[in-house]
């Protein structure tokens, strides 16, 4: 009897060092996070590792994400959130101006937010947010809190946003960091470009 291949791998076949170690991330990712709400770790189109570490540009298949939920796609060693927001929470935004320590994204734009995303969305389309996870005072990973309302180390009139749980940092809906917080500025709004209407770049937003 012939001995089947394995995810298209023929029998006695080298394995693909870069593969086998993605496989094996992504594995200790989930497995890690079984406790808590699922997020979708997206590995559609993604680069070699060693093609992610020079820094390549990632593909990802936004078709799937639905109103109010999140993706995390890797980025130059970085998770990278792209959130659907909700109509409620783009309505939301505005609101919560006054609030904020940097509202029109005006500090350090070079490196944290480009020209494309210098608005209220700070995003090319209002519906989806691409920001870089990383909290901008100690490289923590801030937490979802998209539900509004009270709710424990939130304010009472809790919008939606992001908590961090290191040191309180609390960002909107839009990645911007709220007034008299530990974090410095807001999350970091990557390179990016809509190759369609489901696909994005992260990594370029230029054609070559």
């Amino acid at each position: 009897m012939t001995q089947a291949s394995v995810n298209g791998v023929p029998p006695g076949a080298p394995l693909d060092k870069d593969k086998r170690n993605w496989l094996v991330a992504t594995c200790a990712v989930g497995g890690a996070g079984v406790a808590a709400v699922a997020v979708p770790f997206v590995s559609t189109f993604q680069p070699s590792e060693r093609a992610k570490a020079a820094g390549a540009a990632v593909e990802v298949d936004i078709s799937a994400v639905k109103p109010g939920e999140k993706i995390v796609v890797e980025w130059r060693g970085k998770p990278v959130w792209i959130v659907k927001r909700t109509p409620e929470q783009i309505a939301s935004l505005p609101k919560v101006d006054a609030l904020l320590a940097d509202p029109k994204s005006e500090r350090n734009p070079g490196e944290l937010t480009p020209e494309y995303a210098r608005n209220e969305a700070r995003s090319i389309k209002p519906e989806t947010l691409v920001v870089v996870g990383i909290c901008s005072h100690l490289g923590c990973s801030p937490s979802d809190k998209f539900t509004p309302g009270a709710q424990p180390s939130l304010p009472d009139d809790w919008a939606g946003g992001f908590l961090c749980p290191c040191h309180g940092s609390t960002f909107d809906m839009a990645g911007r960091v709220y007034k008299n917080k530990p974090a410095p500025d807001n999350l970091e709004v990557p390179p990016h470009m809509y190759l369609s209407d489901t696909r994005l770049l992260i990594g370029e937003d230029k054609k070559a």
